[in-house]
């Protein structure tokens, strides 16, 4: 007497893992991570810290909540962060003077020289991407990205 076994369904219910969406986003995101990483730890930062200047950059000071969305940090994350970038003399929390309630985080003079030291080695990793890909690709790549973001939080 043959067993009888489940029929295969007729398509994968998963594609394999190596061209799953979100493995592949994730080796690229490490991939290209780790070329910032490398300029970034020779200056003693860490990615998020990097975060946090380039969102800075440029502007008076921004309001903690704020800084934390632009920067895709969780508040909690956000907090002990700023603290050690306070304590290395990076950033400065002052009152919004707009509503006196809010806080700003912004660049002290040591941080904003940081960040003009280290632009040219950041700007180098974006040259070499676009060597990767090209112009054209590379723009294609951000749109697409940014077409899928905007989709996936219309439908959730």
């Amino acid at each position: 007497m043959a067993s009888t076994l489940p029929k295969a369904p007729s398509s994968p219910l998963l594609r394999d893992l190596t061209h799953s969406l979100p493995m592949a986003l994730l080796r690229t995101r490490e991939a290209v991570v780790q070329r910032f990483r490398e300029v970034l730890s020779r200056h003693g930062l860490t990615e998020q810290q990097w975060r946090i200047l380039r969102a800075l950059d440029g502007r008076e000071g921004l309001e903690v909540s704020l800084l934390a969305e632009q920067c895709q940090i969780l508040p909690p994350s956000m907090s002990g962060i700023l603290k050690r970038m306070e304590q290395r003399g990076l950033i400065v929390r002052k009152a919004n003077r707009a509503d006196g309630r809010s806080i700003l985080v912004a660049l002290t003079g040591e941080a904003q020289a940081l960040v003009e030291q280290i632009k040219p080695e950041i700007v180098a990793v974006y040259a070499e991407i676009e060597r990767i890909l090209g112009r054209r690709k590379l723009e294609q790549l951000y749109i697409l990205l940014e077409a899928l973001e905007a989709g996936l939080k219309r439908n959730s």
